[in-house]
């Protein structure tokens, strides 16, 4: 059709509730056109007219700014080379509540139950309306983790609402449109409100009361005229969740369940009261930019053993993160779920247990479910979420009707990428399912043990998750959680969101976060965010906190030096200045065959490393801003922190000091040596390769850069010759080893079948950027941000004969698609409106192309 289409209102499709008065709104040009002359926008009460404009992504609403709870109706129509459009399908946004009048609400709660068995409870308030308003909204919010019912009907299809944030600072509102569901007479809204992240466990430790000892209960329902809120005529109770934490698991006892309970005429006369505490609303209540955690889609089960009597394991064929639905028998029922299988075919979860530092004992690793039930009833714990790929179910004779469901954040896919070697096809699906795995409301590290939003993970892994799915409003959402809990003195913690601010005053917990590498995730996420969508707006919102971790870790770099450099050299060299060798540091995470722990190694290599690229970095933001100043100071700062590096690093002869593959990845993928040095430093990177019989050996921080360095500087061969390794350690082996997401470890399932650490970590899976980049070619331009103009570059190898991956960017659809055939290569590509691209083959043939679809070949190399 001959309109625009994809219209998007800041990053997201039709928007029911945002504090977002003046959206920026989006669009893909009609099929067929090359480029936008103008554009006009209408709203029911606004027209823009002609705007005589290339820009149709980003473009800021210029109408009058919408009331609160107002909706507001828009469509576009464009001229381009082929004429004027029609008007597109209409979207929509719609403002959120502006004045509270409700009251929060807490539960009533005999002390403060034992963490982990804690219940969910029951709220409810019965009210009457004189008729059926035309329009209804309810907004809606909590400490805690809440589902919200209307006369019976659970509303809306999201979960683990309000979210995972900087409660402190930021906590999010949801907007349901309830008018199908009030009647005149008696209605009900009732709520099930349970720990979720704000007093439940969280972390590798499992700390319970990151934010507070109670939860909380915050709505408000505009029906028409009536504005009905949380406050003291509510009631609650505890129904049939006895016990639900996000980390420990979910027990129900149906005997226990409350029919009716949020339905009208109940007799609530044994409810009690609820709490009116003091807690203000003021300047913390917000709305998400990103799109909600929702159930995805469900899994069967692919096989069921049963290892002993009243004991089966389903094995569902897929790592996810959720839970699972299962048509409960009479009695009671135990679902413990993991990721591995021990030698005796029964499930383990040895691999995920974590430590308790401070008396030396292991945790219990929780994900275990329990449901008691007469028989018949459907258990669907939707107020915990496990990371898994087995569950074992005990109290049970013969097969359990049960099936996986799928839950993280609804995000919209974009990218897409296969090619002639299966083996390669099933690695980028487990770097899509790992990703899936840890993407619930916030980027975490693994859905098990920790589940916390790492710093470092994001960082590595967002560049790679940006081609894979719409990332732009989950990543901003992130970044404002981090910058909401950046320490005083600039520093970023480990994890944000950072629950357990009062740990702060503890000097080792202190200590231990501002890491190099993770606290960089400040600087480039909101720049690799910006490249992938050109929205200068997240720089701009982010630039304080990207300032405040560069000057954090330059005072760093000023005042401290590593012991063992002090002692060496008692008199600091001049450039030690620029030298970050101090505190702690991550450093090269799961490196292998490394001989000294982490924490053990002088980090400075590494850290100095990322100083020079994040004052680069954020001199170019500063540009990109138009802070001319910042500008130059931040360029000249970047200048000193690399000639320190190379003055501590390199030696006279040129060598590094540090004679590993990550030293050797890091120095060419930053530019930190001299181009006349290059060409050596990636001969001495290929000679470790092949010293290690032509296996990786980097960890976290440098894998994403490996293969595209070995490209990029002449060593494509190295490069494929790593990708299609398949002993350990290498991608391929893990693939080889069953598995579906991507490890932690290298070696994370050992050669006897015994698993160790984490089974669904995302970082290593940033290796399929090279697919994406490389073997089909696609390729961003840091001068030309959201793909405006692209390179499309494909470089094969490996033995593949054919490639093909398709990007939904900013403007349209990009697609590569390569074959080769009696020595010919064979290159189809797609180039959508508004956009060019600079094709190169692999002969070094080069052309820039507007858009279309275009045919090239050339003689295989």
């Amino acid at each position: 059709m001959n309109t625009p289409s994809r219209l998007r209102v800041d990053h997201l499709g039709e928007t029911p509730g945002t504090d977002v008065a003046r959206p920026c709104l989006s669009w893909w040009l009609p099929a067929g056109s090359a480029h936008q002359l103008a554009y006009r926008i209408r709203t029911q009460d606004w027209d823009s007219g002609r705007i005589d404009s290339d820009r149709s992504v980003l473009v800021p609403y210029a109408g009058p700014e919408p009331a609160a709870g107002q909706r507001v109706t828009w469509q576009v129509k464009v001229w381009t080379d082929r004429g004027e459009s029609g008007w597109s399908a209409p979207s929509f946004w719609e403002r959120t509540i502006g004045t509270w009048t409700a009251r929060w609400i807490e539960p009533a709660e005999d002390g403060t139950p034992e963490p982990g068995r804690r219940p969910a409870y029951l709220l409810r308030h019965e009210f009457t309306l004189d008729a059926v308003p035309a329009r209804a909204r309810l907004y809606a919010t909590a400490h805690g983790v809440y589902e919200v019912f209307v006369n019976g009907v659970r509303v809306g299809d999201q979960e683990l609402t309000p979210g995972f944030t900087a409660y402190r600072s930021r906590l999010h509102v949801q907007t349901y449109d309830v008018g199908a569901l009030l009647r005149a007479g008696s209605n009900v809204i009732g709520a099930v409100l349970s720990d979720g992240w704000y007093r439940g466990r969280t972390g590798y430790e499992r700390i319970p009361d990151g934010y507070g000892t109670r939860t909380a209960f915050l709505a408000e329902l505009h029906a028409g005229d009536a504005v009905i809120g949380t406050g003291p005529a509510w009631r609650s109770t505890i129904g049939e969740i006895v016990a639900a934490d996000l980390m420990d698991g979910q027990e129900s006892d149906f005997s226990r369940a409350i029919p009716g309970w949020s339905r009208p005429g109940l007799d609530v006369s044994a409810w009690q009261e609820v709490r009116l505490p003091d807690l203000t609303t003021e300047g913390r209540l917000t709305t998400s930019p990103a799109p909600p955690v929702r159930r995805i889609e469900t899994l069967a089960p692919v096989a069921i053993t049963s290892p002993r009597p009243r004991v089966q394991v389903v094995d569902f064929g897929q790592t996810i993160n959720g839970w699972v639905r299962l048509s409960a028998p009479p009695g009671q029922v135990t679902l413990t779920h993991g990721e591995a299988l021990g030698p005796d075919g029964d499930l383990t979860m040895d691999h995920l247990a974590a430590v308790d530092h401070a008396t030396g004992t292991k945790l219990d690793t929780g994900q275990r479910d329990r449901v008691t039930a007469a028989g018949g009833e459907v258990f669907e714990p939707r107020h915990t979420t496990h990371g898994f790929r087995y569950v074992r179910v005990e109290g049970h004779d013969g097969p359990p009707d049960v099936e996986a469901v799928v839950v993280h954040t609804d995000l919209r896919r974009t990218g897409w990428f296969r090619c002639s070697d299966e083996r390669i096809n099933r690695l980028h699906e487990a770097a899509v399912w790992s990703f899936r795995g840890n993407a619930c409301d916030i980027p975490t590290d693994c859905p098990t043990r920790e589940r916390a939003g790492f710093t470092g993970d994001w960082q590595i892994f967002l560049p790679t998750a940006a081609f894979l799915y719409d990332v732009a409003g989950f990543s901003i959402k992130w970044l404002r959680d981090l910058a909401a809990d950046q320490w005083p003195d600039g520093r970023v913690p480990n994890w944000a969101p950072e629950p357990g601010h009062d740990r702060r005053a503890d000097e080792t917990y202190a200590y231990m976060n501002g890491s190099a590498g993770w606290g960089d995730a400040a600087v480039i996420v909101p720049w690799q965010t910006y490249l992938a969508y050109a929205d200068e707006r997240v720089l701009a919102e982010q630039y304080a906190s990207m300032t405040r971790w560069v000057d954090f870790a330059a005072t760093r770099a000023r005042e401290g030096r590593h012991p063992e450099r002090a002692a060496a050299r008692p008199r600091p060299a001049p450039h030690e200045e620029y030298l970050w060798d101090s505190g702690f540091h991550w450093g090269e995470w799961t490196e292998p065959q490394q001989d000294q722990p982490f924490w053990a190694i002088d980090q400075g290599i590494v850290a100095t490393a990322y100083l020079h690229l994040s004052a680069r970095l954020l001199a170019r933001t500063a540009a990109v801003l138009g802070k001319d100043a910042d500008e130059a100071r931040y360029a000249a700062y970047a200048d000193n922190v690399l000639a320190a590096w190379r003055a501590e690093f390199i030696r006279a002869d040129g060598t590094l000091t540090v004679d590993t593959q990550a030293t050797h990845v890091r120095a060419l993928a930053f530019g930190l040596v001299p181009p006349p040095l290059r060409e050596r430093t990636a001969r001495r990177l290929v000679e470790l390769i092949r010293a290690a019989g032509t296996h990786l050996g980097t960890g976290f921080l440098a894998t994403p850069f490996l293969l595209p360095v070995l490209a990029d500087t002449g060593h494509l061969d190295v490069a494929y010759e790593l990708l299609f390794q398949d002993s350990v350690p290498s991608w391929l082996a893990m693939i080889d080893r069953g598995a579906t997401t991507i490890w932690e470890d290298w070696d994370a399932i050992a050669d006897d079948g015994t698993p160790k650490s984490s089974q669904n970590h995302y970082s290593k899976g940033a290796v399929i950027s090279f697919l994406h980049r490389y073997v089909a070619g696609i390729r961003p331009r840091d001068d030309a941000p959201g793909y405006r103009h692209f390179d499309l570059h494909p470089r094969p190898g490996g033995g593949l004969t054919s490639a093909e991956a398709r990007l939904d960017c900013p403007y349209g659809r990009i697609a590569s698609r390569w074959r080769i055939d009696d020595g010919t290569f064979h290159l189809t590509a797609t180039v959508p409106p508004g956009t060019r691209a600079t094709v190169t083959l692999p002969d070094g043939t080069t052309v820039d192309v507007g858009p279309g679809l275009h045919h090239y070949t050339c003689p295989a190399t």
